[in-house]
This record gives structure tokens, C-alpha cells and sequence, in this order.
């Protein structure tokens, strides 16, 4: 097996070699989402809708949990979201 490199290395069409759990494709992100607590109902869209499985429920704190390690700010989950409980923030450079 090859050393490891970055996503960026990776060339056009090419495959990652690490699976999801280990590959952190949050570093791919450039908007971030941003969760209103307050008006965040639990209806769970946001989890159901998710791509990469980033969002999970926490039922000891009742509340949702956005792992961004693995978030690629795609904005599926603010656009789902039927209260617009989440925002999705410019990541900062």
C-alpha cells in the first residue's frame, strides 16, 4: 500500500483508498451548518436526509449532533430542515 495522501492528491475520478470512517472528508467543506437549538423541533429530516451520515441524534441530551469531521457542507440538511433550524455559515480561510 502506498503512503498516505490528502484529498487533495487525489486526481480527477480517482478513488479514496480510506473508508469513510477514517477519511475525515470534512476538510472538504467551505460552508458550515449551524444549528438554532431553540428552534430545532427533533423532527430528525435533517438526520434522514443527511449524505454522509454526519448528523445524529443525542436522546441524552435531546439534541442533534453534527460530526463536521465528516460534514461536507453540501446544505442538504438547512434545506430539509422545515422550521430552518440550521444555517449554513461561510467557513472562515
Amino acid at each position: 500500500m502506498s503512503e498516505e495522501k490528502s484529498w487533495r492528491e487525489i486526481p480527477m475520478g480517482g478513488l479514496t483508498w480510506l473508508n469513510s470512517i477514517e477519511y475525515k472528508t470534512g476538510e472538504w467543506r467551505s460552508f458550515r451548518p449551524v444549528v438554532d437549538h431553540n428552534k430545532c423541533t427533533r423532527c430528525m429530516q435533517c438526520v434522514i436526509f443527511c449524505p454522509d451520515i454526519a448528523i445524529k441524534y443525542k436522546p441524552d441530551v435531546n439534541m442533534i449532533e453534527i460530526n463536521l469531521d465528516h460534514c461536507k457542507g453540501c446544505g442538504v440538511c438547512a434545506e430539509e430542515c422545515p422550521v430552518h433550524a440550521i444555517t449554513m455559515v461561510k467557513e472562515k480561510d
